[in-house]
């Protein structure tokens, strides 16, 4: 087994090099990825409608980016809604070639904590293969990381996720994404792939976790991947169950922690406390819609961007020329290419995709931290911000903020999240905080508001006008959890939303009322 992982290890750095050598420059491998796609779903109904012909033409006969305007011209940009209710039902309900090739077997049911209704992502076989080779390139950065040692080859890999048991409907299958994923993994991964078939089948997510804690003490694990909430509440019973101190007394070789869906800073400080000793974080960027990004190198800004593996990216600059006041997108906005955008500034992300996805607004919306590398940091959600009164602030801004706070105060935030609220004739912020160390909620909060007004010039300047109040609720963290499983989105990819707008503040202020806990005057 030595040998094996020494072979490995060697085999990936080889493999980086020529991966490194063999990369072109962005614009180049997107207008190649645009092509691609162009031209497999040409003959689909979506584009026919929209002349796909036209724009295939145009991508291969002029080397100027004539086909972008073109693809703006044609292709109307879609929310989820447009391109359900007009395209995507019909792929649903069996019938072949709408929006891509061939009838779609498997459907990503999303978390639906920002809207109502559950979203039905189609997920093609072409991009489950695009899946799996990015999450392959991401394996083989590994390689780039010197404190990793050959042994980790070795090691078992623990992908918590959704079921694998997918739910059978009307001629396709339907479940988590991370379900999906992990229901076709490759062959040659099997041994080390931990929970394993039978557990990872589970759909009880507390179930699972028992499980996973009662043989967990026959597994050595290497590498972990999941949502850092999950990780975290399943790395605390291990401990528990076995009576010990850090995880590491049990998985002595755990040195990997790969994590996405959600900022992890608000995470790191009440994580560490259950290791021995450091691990490597690597963070992705798996949405429903595809493998957008990942961590491709020890200390990097941000995670580089999926440029040449079934994505097409467009952004749009995120202001208020392009969005209004509730993140609901203008008409005819602005957008652009990888090669017009700029560092430091945010943009929302429109996706075209080999599920058949064209146009599409995922709801995300990131920052270019190196634009050299087609680096991006993840700030928020394009209605996940608050701006009552413009003080414009961003999930960002709520997660450093938070960050600070908890570093100030010596305690560790598991989950939060805010609500834009009247406030007499004007406004006010309430934080929900979950936590389960003693804080005193006064000082939360002015050390809260202190560093917002430190991190956000618009929210300072409005603190002194309309945002009146500031008031935090503190929580312990369970009790965001039983809300969520209330509304069955316990586990797999579902997380806490960040900011509640709308309907979801009176669900959760109720559910919150039920429990005995007083709301503020307003």
């Amino acid at each position: 087994m030595a040998l094996l992982g020494r072979m490995l290890k060697n085999g990936i750095r080889l493999t980086n090099s020529a991966v490194q050598l063999r990369r072109s420059n962005p614009i180049r491998q997107q207008r190649k990825a645009f092509r691609k796609l162009i031209s497999k779903a040409q003959f689909t109904e979506f584009g026919r409608t929209y002349q796909f012909d036209a724009l295939l033409s145009a991508v291969e006969t002029d080397k100027s980016k004539a086909f972008y305007d073109l693809y703006k011209q044609n292709v109307p940009i879609h929310d989820y809604n447009r391109i359900f209710d007009t395209w995507w039902h019909r792929a649903l309900a069996g019938e072949r070639d709408i929006t891509w090739p061939g009838r779609v077997k498997y459907f990503a049911l999303s978390s639906g904590t920002s809207e109502a209704a559950t979203k039905y992502i189609p997920v093609t076989k072409t991009m489950s293969k695009a899946i799996q080779r990015t999450s392959i390139r991401q394996i083989l950065t590994l390689g780039r990381y010197q404190n990793l040692p050959s042994t980790l080859y070795e090691k078992g890999y623990l992908m918590l996720g959704g079921s694998t048991q997918l739910n059978a409907r009307e001629g396709h299958y339907e479940g988590d994404l991370s379900g999906i994923t992990a229901s076709k993994i490759p062959f040659w991964f099997q041994r080390f792939y931990k929970p394993g078939k039978d557990i990872a089948r589970e759909r009880d997510w507390a179930l699972k976790l028992d499980e996973i804690t009662e043989q967990a003490g026959n597994w050595d694990i290497g590498y972990v991947v999941g949502v850092p909430a999950w990780i975290q509440l399943l790395m605390e019973k291990i401990i528990a169950r076995y009576n010990v101190k850090t995880i590491h007394d049990v998985w002595p070789n755990l040195m990997v922690f790969c994590h996405g869906g959600v900022s992890f800073e608000p995470y790191r400080q009440g994580f560490e406390k259950l290791l021995a000793h450091p691990i490597t974080y690597i963070e992705t960027y798996l949405a429903s819609e595809g493998f957008i990004a990942y961590q491709s190198h020890p200390n990097a800004a941000g995670m580089q961007l999926v440029l040449d593996n079934g994505l097409f990216f467009e952004f749009i600059p995120f202001n208020e020329q392009n969005f209004s006041a509730d993140g609901e997108l203008v008409a005819k906005p602005e957008t652009l290419m990888i090669d017009e955008v700029q560092e430091g500034k945010e943009y929302a992300l429109l996706l075209s995709t080999c599920s058949g996805a064209w146009r599409y607004l995922i709801g995300d919306t990131i920052r270019f931290v190196d634009k050299s590398k087609s680096e991006i940091v993840i700030t928020g959600r394009t209605k996940h911000f608050l701006s009552l009164c413009g003080e414009h602030l961003s999930v960002d801004n709520m997660n450093k903020a938070l960050e600070m706070t908890a570093d100030d105060l010596g305690i560790a935030v598991r989950e939060f999240t805010v609500a834009g609220v009247p406030y007499d004739t004007l406004f006010a912020h309430h934080w929900y905080v979950g936590t389960d160390d003693a804080v005193d909620a006064t000082e939360l909060r002015n050390r809260l508001d202190t560093h917002l007004k430190d991190l956000n010039d618009d929210y300072a300047t409005e603190r002194q006008h309309a945002l009146k109040e500031v008031t935090v609720t503190v929580l312990p963290t369970a009790t965001f959890y039983d809300w969520m499983n209330r509304k069955g989105k316990m586990g797999g990819q579902h997380k806490f939303p960040r900011v509640l707008k709308k309907a979801l503040i009176a669900d959760w202020q109720g559910f919150l009322a039920e429990r005995g806990y007083a709301q503020p005057h307003q």
